[in-house]
């Protein structure tokens, strides 16, 4: 127990485009919202290098500069937004108690949460340095398959999002090669067949990634092992797309909010509302099908307008 309890009307935990919008809605209805931005500020899109697929951006936008502006804005109409995490949750009661890096205690007449999902990644070192230098390796297609348009590129996975991935990405790109680690894909059989009769896209089987391989700036190819005849290959590509799954960052509200077996926010459909009366979820925390910024953003919207309606329903 903290020294001193500070009493919200509205907290979001988390940013992105999820929470910053659900700030920005909340400041403009009086609701006061505070805002902590979690372990990565700004969420999955600072580590995006270019985002051109959000309205109103016509050169597009680098996924840092966007999120500062969300941040900007949201301030401006009043958000306070803090550094920190929520480590803990008690939903229990009618006030909402929430502990930030375990020490600052709140108590919280409504909760927006919007603390996102995180990007599976294989874990090599050179994965993680191109993904850091943002010059070829992405875990999500529809954002980032563009600017691989007439080029080849690897794909890893083996269920429904990697085969669906792969099959966006063979309409913009020359070739897609799927490297499959086991000797069958995890994914429905329909998706399974999509892929498996389009012509661009090369399957290899019983393949473990080993090296992203480049010139210290941008991907040049993939390194593979063949598990069968244990051959070394190397695949030219200039993009590396990681579609092994995502991992909702829910872990904190398990306790108290209904999750689905792979612990993403289950909400009631149509609205942010879930299980518990006054807490609300927004973006990827309960997206598990689109994971784009301008339906988070949407999300975000919801929730502060469903806060709102339920702190009037209060009065």
């Amino acid at each position: 127990m903290s020294d001193t309890i500070e009493k919200i009307k509205c907290l979001i935990i988390g940013s992105g485009p999820a929470g910053y919008t659900a700030a920005i809605y909340a400041a403009r209805a009086n609701m006061n919202p505070v805002l902590y931005q979690g372990m990565q500020p700004g969420g999955q899109l600072t580590t995006t290098n270019e985002v051109e697929n959000f309205p109103g951006y016509v050169d597009g936008v680098t996924g840092p500069e966007m999120m500062v502006q969300l941040q900007d804005q949201a301030k401006r109409f009043g958000a306070d937004i803090r550094d920190g995490w929520a480590t803990k949750v008690d939903f229990s009661g009618d006030i909402h108690k929430v502990w930030i890096n375990d020490s600052i205690e709140l108590h919280c007449e409504t909760v927006i949460i919007s603390t996102g999902a995180s990007a599976k990644y294989l874990g090599l070192p050179s994965e993680q340095h191109y993904l850091n230098m943002g010059g070829g390796v992405s875990a999500c297609a529809v954002c980032d398959g563009f600017f691989y348009r007439n080029q080849e590129v690897v794909i890893v996975g083996a269920g429904d999002s990697a085969c669906e991935e792969a099959h966006y990405l063979s309409k913009l790109c020359k070739k897609v090669t799927i490297l499959v680690r086991s000797e069958k894909f995890r994914a429905s059989k329909i998706m399974e067949d999509r892929v498996r009769k389009t012509e661009n896209i090369e399957i290899l089987m019983h393949h473990d990634t080993l090296e992203v391989v480049g010139d210290n700036q941008v991907v040049q190819a993939i390194k593979a092992l063949n598990k069968t005849t244990g051959e070394v290959i190397e695949i030219p590509a200039t993009g590396f797309f990681v579609a092994i799954g995502h991992k909702p960052n829910t872990d904190i509200f398990k306790d108290y909010i209904t999750l689905d077996e792979t612990g993403y926010i289950i909400n009631t459909p149509g609205t942010s509302y879930t299980n518990v009366a006054g807490v609300f979820v927004a973006g990827d925390a309960a997206d598990h099908v689109y994971r784009q910024a301008i339906t988070a953003a949407g999300t975000g919207c919801m929730a502060a307008l469903d806060a709102e309606r339920y702190l009037a329903s209060k009065e």
